[in-house]
């Protein structure tokens, strides 16, 4: 009985949190050094969650030194002017908290989760790694040295191998093209100097978002952010911008491997995610081939042809722009039949829609997960800062089921014909190629 009892409250409390979600009551304000920061009071748990979002990015390296970035990134946790690399794993390990940094295509992540009987000396080792990075020399050649291993490793992986020719066919030169990592050769051109002039010309508090959510008030955030984060002065240079166009082509990349899997990768460039169509393409997506064992893709490909064990689309939508991509996997002697049955599906939602059933299952889906992208304050914070960097509305999170509902049918067709191209794609296979044989001439025919 005892044990039925934890489980509905433990159910209770599951379901609370997500309505919860909803009513997220976020106080915005800025600091005196230009630092947006988002709040969100989450009393529940003596927790408290800080993301901050810095717009330093691949687009800010120069091509010949691509990597910069993830590396500037990925060594702030590597000592400081006041503590070595081994004192900031001790100190955050000993008050149970998680310190992290990342870099994605358009800006740079720092996340800190610490309990709230701790949070000053969080924030203390936050802002050393933030504000005071030694970069020291050791520390450089030991990370270069993992991420080249890591990408000589990554070469015996064919989705790995076909994912990376794919985003190089559409974007070309761009940062969208590139490996965040950077290549082997740009990566071992990167100093030290140039590790240090990237933190000082590109991490500015201006340019910068900060969410903090849990058991904190307005007023405790402002004086843990004055005191650690005031000094964070506004760096003098002054962004590129960058312009993006995407070249409308079909292109063939037949890439040969000693394989039993042919790796099928097709697609073309996307949408960005603050249009106002990325919801209809949501939806849209979700129909295709973003729905698991629900998405037509699915449903023809593995269940009624069994020709591959998955199979999936993706919109990946970023601030400039993004692509869409199939993704699969199947024998060698049916790639050419899976190439043909991917357009065909695609001119047949194109031409014909969707019927009434899939869009009320792709809308009942969406709308009904949505609430588990807030199931821990690190989500939230995270969704926070995305929101405020693309733009998305301050009410982005009550307005989203809304957003989804209003999709229609005609909606769907429309987006469609505009996003899905079956005249101009990319289309990359990995495989043992004198077995796949690839028949160019007649795909799509």
């Amino acid at each position: 009985m005892k044990r039925y009892i934890l489980l509905f409250f433990l159910l209770f409390i599951s379901l609370s949190s997500r309505l919860d979600a909803y009513n997220l009551d976020v106080k915005r304000f800025t600091m005196p050094n230009g630092l947006k920061v988002l709040l969100a009071e989450r009393h529940n748990l003596p927790i408290v969650t800080v993301s901050l979002l810095i717009k330093a990015s691949p687009f800010d390296e120069p091509i010949e030194k691509a990597g910069v970035a993830n590396l500037t990134a990925e060594l702030l946790t590597e000592g400081t002017r006041n503590r070595k690399a081994k004192d900031i794993s001790e100190e955050i390990e000993f008050i149970g908290a998680s310190l992290d940094t990342s870099v994605e295509s358009d800006f740079t992540m720092i996340n800190l989760s610490v309990l709230k009987k701790d949070i000053q000396k969080g924030f203390d080792i936050f802002s050393d790694i933030l504000l005071n990075p030694s970069f020291p020399e050791e520390e450089i050649t030991r990370k270069k040295e993992i991420l080249i291993g890591g990408l000589k490793q990554s070469e015996e992986d064919p989705s790995f191998v076909a994912d990376r020719a794919f985003r190089k066919a559409i974007y070309g030169d761009h940062p969208y093209g590139r490996l965040i990592t950077g290549s082997e050769e740009t990566i071992t051109k990167i100093t030290r100097d140039d590790i240090v002039a990237f933190h000082d010309n590109y991490y500015s508090p201006d340019d910068s978002i900060l969410a903090v959510v849990g058991d904190i008030t307005v007023e405790e955030a402002k004086e843990l952010i004055g005191r650690y984060l005031g000094k964070w002065v506004k760096t003098k240079v002054s962004k590129k911008k960058t312009t993006f166009e995407v070249e409308k082509k079909r292109d063939y990349i037949l890439i040969d491997k000693d394989l039993t899997q042919a790796n099928i990768i097709m697609g073309h460039s996307g949408i960005r995610r603050g249009d106002p169509d990325y919801y209809a393409v949501t939806v849209m997506n979700y129909i295709l081939g973003g729905g698991g064992f629900s998405s037509r893709l699915m449903q023809v490909i593995r269940d009624d042809m069994g020709l591959a064990y998955d199979i999936n689309s993706l919109f990946d939508s970023r601030e400039k722009g993004g692509f869409f991509r199939i993704s699969v996997q199947t024998k060698n002697e049916a790639a050419n039949t899976v190439i043909d049955e991917i357009i065909k599906q695609i001119k047949k939602l194109k031409t014909e829609g969707v019927t009434d059933q899939e869009i009320a299952d792709a809308k009942a889906y969406l709308t009904g997960s949505f609430p588990r992208r807030f199931d821990t304050n690190k989500k939230i914070a995270n969704i926070l800062v995305a929101i405020e960097f693309y733009d998305l509305g301050p009410d982005y999170i009550e307005r989203y089921p809304e957003y989804i509902r209003s999709v229609s049918k005609d909606d769907i067709i429309r987006v469609a014909r505009k996003y899905l191209d079956t005249d101009n794609y990319i289309l990359v296979v990995v495989a043992k190629q004198s077995k796949a044989n690839i028949d160019i001439k007649s795909i799509g025919k």
